[in-house]
């Protein structure tokens, strides 16, 4: 039995961390775990105003992808998965992740995987703007 995606998209508008959560609801779930990405103030010692991240339109595709192969783990009962993309200020949520599972520690997992896989394979791109002025380009090709 492979697990429900109740949400996997790349969206240009804040991403809900609750919204996800309750999506992955589920009755036979004693586990729900969480993760949003959230943009901090500084990186490698420097800090940071905004980021802004681009996408490439076959962005929804793979994080959908992505999805179904962790919702693929028969331990998994639903995922919710969500990357934004535009302009974002420090606070903002870059990245909202939902895993429903009937134990934590599957659940713990689940959500580990979807991350990493998310960070690894989706062609999202981020520029850095930095207090000095200055500007950097994370994860092109």
């Amino acid at each position: 039995m492979t697990g429900i995606i109740a949400i996997a998209e790349v969206l240009d508008v804040p991403l809900d961390l609750a919204a996800h959560e309750k999506a992955v609801a589920d009755r036979r779930a004693g586990a729900v775990v969480t993760f949003q990405g959230v943009v901090r103030d500084h990186d490698h010692g420097r800090g940071v105003t905004l980021l802004e991240y681009e996408g490439h339109p076959s962005a929804a595709a793979i994080l959908r992808e992505v999805a179904t192969e962790i919702a693929a783990d028969p331990d998994v009962y639903a995922i919710a998965v969500s990357h934004r993309i535009g302009t974002l200020a420090i606070g903002d949520v870059a990245l909202a992740a939902a895993v429903s599972t009937a134990h934590r520690a599957a659940a713990f997992a689940a959500c580990a995987r979807l991350v990493d896989e998310v960070k690894a394979r989706l062609p999202i791109w981020k520029r850095q703007v930095f207090s000095d002025g200055t500007e950097e380009w994370v994860n092109c090709p």
